[in-house]
């Protein structure tokens, strides 16, 4: 009896950590997406202005219209963008440690019909996820 109380309390652990590792990679998408519909439509102001203090501290605004502009303006409008893959981490390379999730996504482009673009969201210090970097291959 006891031995099956002990399962069903393990079990309910686990569901509760996959359920809160679900919750953090669903908040940290859609504000990716959020912030993607911002580069877009070519709000590059207003994305740098939404990203996290951890990448504005990182990248002058000025620094990032001039990036930013440079690589997505020639390659045209978005035709399709599907998320390839999500994943939980807690440290990054060349990044302080904290709540990261690492998103891909595949994405055709008028001017690039293979790419990948790979967003990294973070949970800020205000318990927002924000983007923290951003990569186009």
């Amino acid at each position: 009896m006891s031995i099956r109380i002990i399962g069903i309390f393990l079990l309910a652990i686990l569901t509760t950590n996959v359920s809160l590792a679900d919750k953090r990679e669903d908040q940290a998408l859609k504000a990716s997406i959020q912030w993607l519909s911002l580069v877009d439509e070519q709000k590059y102001d207003d994305s740098w202005e939404t990203a996290s203090s951890y990448f504005k501290q990182a990248v002058t605004k000025e620094k990032w219209l001039r990036a930013v502009s440079s690589v997505r303006d020639p390659l045209g409008k978005i035709i399709t963008r599907d998320v390839k893959s999500v994943s939980y981490t807690n440290s990054l390379p060349g990044a302080p440690d904290g709540d990261y999730v690492v998103i891909q996504f595949s994405t055709s482009i008028e001017n690039k019909k293979e790419s990948i673009e790979t967003v990294t969201p973070m949970l800020d210090s205000d318990g927002k996820w924000r983007v923290s970097g951003y990569y186009i291959k």
